[in-house]
């Protein structure tokens, strides 16, 4: 698979190599911006605050299928008219998008595979996404679980706090798993 990785950081730069070494194409995009015309997935991973100027550096977004993995920490707050980002990032690329990779910690990513089961990536957006969402979890070492259609998205970005409450909180880096009991 072909992957427009938009930002460098410790998301997006983590999801990237653990997508390389299951095989996949990923071109990664940082401030300069490029064009992601010819991806089968775009994963947003930039500051929350970032979204609209990233989007506005990179071409070829129409249609395209964008993960969207930013988060809203402190006053940050999505665009003017939009519940959350992923909404904003749909309504500009007029693709198929999902909110996911936000409630994982990305200093984990390298000891994903070193797990006994596979942890949760939460994920909500259009049903349209659930294919690539699937599968890009798989090749990075975690099972998705839809919290649901894109309307959860905001719910969802405000759980990305409780994530960090919980880090900082004495627990430290973590992982989960939303599991039936007869899956654990």
């Amino acid at each position: 698979m072909n992957i427009t990785v938009i930002g460098r950081g410790n998301i997006g730069g983590g999801l990237a190599g653990l997508w390389e070494r299951a095989g996949h194409k990923v071109e990664r995009l940082g401030r300069e911006g490029g064009d992601a015309g010819t991806a089968d997935a775009v994963l947003l991973a930039v500051p929350g605050d970032a979204v609209q100027s990233a989007l506005a550096s990179v071409t070829g977004l129409s249609g395209q299928t964008v993960l969207d993995a930013t988060n809203l920490y402190g006053d940050v707050k999505p665009p003017a008219g939009f519940p959350s980002n992923a909404e904003y990032v749909r309504s500009v690329t007029g693709g198929p998008t999902a909110k996911v990779f936000n409630t994982n910690i990305a200093a984990l990513y390298q000891q994903i595979a070193d797990t006994r089961v596979r942890p949760s990536n939460l994920w909500s957006g259009d049903e349209q996404a659930r294919r690539l969402v699937e599968q890009l979890s798989h090749d990075a070492g975690y099972e998705a679980v839809r919290l649901g259609d894109l309307s959860m998205a905001a719910t969802q970005e405000s759980l990305a706090h409780a994530v960090v409450a919980i880090a900082q909180g004495g627990l430290g880096p973590f992982v989960y798993r939303l599991a039936t009991p007869d899956q654990l």
